[in-house]
Parts: structure tokens; C-alpha cells; sequence
């Protein structure tokens, strides 16, 4: 008989159905790890557990980008568990359309978590001063910043940005994809932006394309 706390367990971890978790343990015999790589490998999974937390990932690929005029590049380190999976296909194809994907839609952070939160009061704070919030109830209010706080996060953050090949998915749902096809923890790790001409805050002074 299949623990219920398993099944629950299992998923809370993989965004699996209730059916699809628990046979996954009966085909597996109860083992969790087996079960989590069972619903990956059928593509059940929405590859949560596999994301890369508790998981050594020193292997992977640096993978750069550069503008067909040398005007534009992107670099961006993409980690994962085992050179293997380094050298695969999927892997590395993944690397490079998020190095293609940074170039053009410009991401200032991985995640939201990752955004200080001293930079989200400040933005809260211009939001807040808009000249069409006057008048408004302040739950109105509150529900329009909220909004459009959201908005901004999807602009800045590369994780919950529209994939620039398909605006259907994000960045998480393409990294999530990848992991489900190779079956293996896959991180981005860190990146970096260039563009001709522009530095840091400084108002941009060269056309990118």
C-alpha cells in the first residue's frame, strides 16, 4: 500500500497529478528518488525537485552571444550535475537560446528573490506617485500598483520573462522543459550583458540592432 504522505509529498515536489504520483511510487515500489525520475522520464513532472536545490551542480557550460555586428553580446553560465549531460544536445541548446534570450529582452536578475528589496520599495514608490491613482480608493489603489508591480517583474526578471522563440513559456517553464527531456538538475547560474555603447545606468547612446 501507497503512504498518502508520500503521494502528497511527491506532488507538492513534482506539480504532478494525484493519479500520475501514486503510481509512480507502485511502479517504484515506494521509492521516492525513483519516483520523482519516473515522472520526469514520462514527462509528468513540472521538474520542481529537480531545479537544483540541494543539488551539487558544478558542471556545465559557459555559453556567449554576439550580435551579427559585434555591437551586442550576452554571456551566461548554465550549470548542471554531470558532464555528461554538459555535452548533450538539449543542454546546449538550452544555453544558447538563453544567451540569445539575454541579449534581446535585457534581464537585470534570475529570480525575484534576487531583486534588493530596497529597488522594489523605490519602484513601489514611483508607482505609487502616478498621476492617474488620484482619486482613486486606496484598495484600488493598492491593486493597480500590485499589477503593475507584477508587470515589472516579468520585464526584469529572467526567470518569469516570455521566452524570446515563444512567448507561450517563460524562462522558468523553458528550464523546467529541458530538465523533464535530460533529466538532470540545470541551473542558470549567473550573466552578464554588453551593448556598445551603454554602461550601466547611463542612458543609452547606440542603436542595438
Amino acid at each position: 500500500m501507497v503512504d498518502i504522505a508520500a503521494i502528497k509529498k511527491l506532488r507538492e515536489e513534482t506539480g504532478a497529478g494525484p493519479l500520475d504520483a501514486k503510481n509512480a511510487l507502485v511502479e517504484n515500489d515506494g521509492d521516492y528518488d525513483k519516483a520523482v525520475e519516473f515522472l520526469i522520464q514520462k514527462g509528468m513532472a513540472k521538474a520542481k525537485k529537480k531545479l537544483g536545490k540541494g543539488r551539487t551542480m558544478s558542471e556545465g557550460i559557459v555559453e556567449m552571444y554576439q550580435h551579427h555586428d559585434g555591437r551586442l553580446g550576452a554571456m551566461v553560465e548554465v550549470n548542471c550535475e554531470t558532464d555528461f549531460v554538459a555535452a548533450t544536445d538539449a543542454f546546449r541548446t538550452f544555453a544558447k537560446d538563453v544567451a540569445l534570450h539575454i541579449s534581446s529582452m535585457k534581464p537585470e536578475y534570475i529570480t525575484r528573490e534576487d531583486v534588493p528589496q530596497d529597488i522594489i520599495d523605490a519602484e513601489r514608490e514611483v508607482l505609487a506617485g502616478m498621476d492617474d491613482l488620484e482619486g482613486k480608493p486606496e484598495n484600488i489603489q493598492a491593486k493597480i500598483i500590485d499589477g503593475r508591480m507584477e508587470k515589472w517583474f516579468q520585464e526584469k526578471v529572467l526567470m518569469e520573462q516570455e521566452f524570446l522563440k515563444d512567448d507561450s513559456k517563460t524562462i522558468k517553464e523553458l528550464l523546467e522543459e529541458t530538465v523533464a527531456e535530460i533529466g538532470e538538475s540545470v541551473q542558470i547560474g549567473r550573466f552578464a550583458r554588453y551593448a556598445l555603447g551603454e554602461y550601466g545606468d547611463e542612458e543609452e547612446t547606440e542603436d542595438e540592432e
